[in-house]
């Protein structure tokens, strides 16, 4: 018999207003096949397009919906850890709020998590990037790895599927991308299994991501060292 699991869709979201009804239609018409009790939770990183008033009213039609709004950008990190901490079901389904993933991937990938801990997809295939974004990538792959030991492809996926006892009793540091990190340095000292789900990243149907940005680069560094020197005196007071 298969375990049956409630389901919180978790979508951190900033400046989304040309992709954020299309990705909550989406998942609404594939969310009652994969559970019957499920909640879409939209965390608003400070929007300054409209965002934000545009999934409030969509909460407004639907009562599974729910809207949290952050008073200042956190550039991402934030509204990942307000998401995990919001989310009340069984299994958190993460994805970046641009629906960066198809429907049948999603139906794929989901039962999955009956026999592991988190499910995290990465892209089977390379295409659309730059230059600059493949060399940040690589370095930051490279150096996540050499400090931390995580054997995770592609780190900062932006489709993640995560059973909430994993996640409740963490208290997240960042307030960058590098929250995704944390994810998983949480969870190899649990103990947790990791799957890892090949897919392809659909392009990005409207707007830009902000991922890239110089500024949010250097807060990503800064928790890289931040959690880094946590994570050493954790250590020394274990010894």
């Amino acid at each position: 018999m298969e375990e049956a699991f409630s389901v919180s869709f978790v979508l951190p979201m900033f400046n989304e207003c040309d992709n954020i009804t299309g990705t909550v239609r989406e998942i609404k018409s594939l969310a009652g096949e994969l559970a019957a009790d499920h909640e879409i939770v939209i965390v608003d990183d400070a929007s300054t397009d409209g965002s934000a008033d545009i999934a409030e009213e969509l909460a407004k039609e639907d009562n599974n919906i729910k809207v949290f709004r952050l008073r200042s950008n956190t550039r991402f990190g934030g509204a990942f850890a307000e998401g995990f901490k919001r989310a009340s079901k069984d299994v958190i389904l993460y994805m970046d709020s641009d629906m960066p993933v198809s429907v049948e991937d999603v139906k794929a990938s989901f039962p999955l998590i009956a026999g592991a801990d988190i499910v995290t997809g990465y892209s089977k295939v390379k295409k659309g990037e730059t230059v600059k974004r493949k060399i940040i990538s690589g370095v930051y792959n490279f150096i996540v790895q050499t400090l931390f030991g995580l054997n995770v492809k592609d780190i900062n996926s932006g489709y993640k599927i995560v059973r909430r006892d994993v996640t409740k009793d963490i208290e997240f540091v960042s307030r960058s991308p590098f929250v995704d990190v944390e994810l998983f340095l949480h969870a190899k000292r649990k103990g947790c299994s990791i799957r890892q789900f090949p897919l392809i990243f659909k392009p990005r149907p409207s707007g830009r991501s902000y991922i890239a940005r110089f500024p949010v680069i250097c807060a990503t560094f800064a928790d890289m060292i931040k959690v880094k020197i946590l994570s050493c005196r954790k250590n020394r007071k274990k010894s």
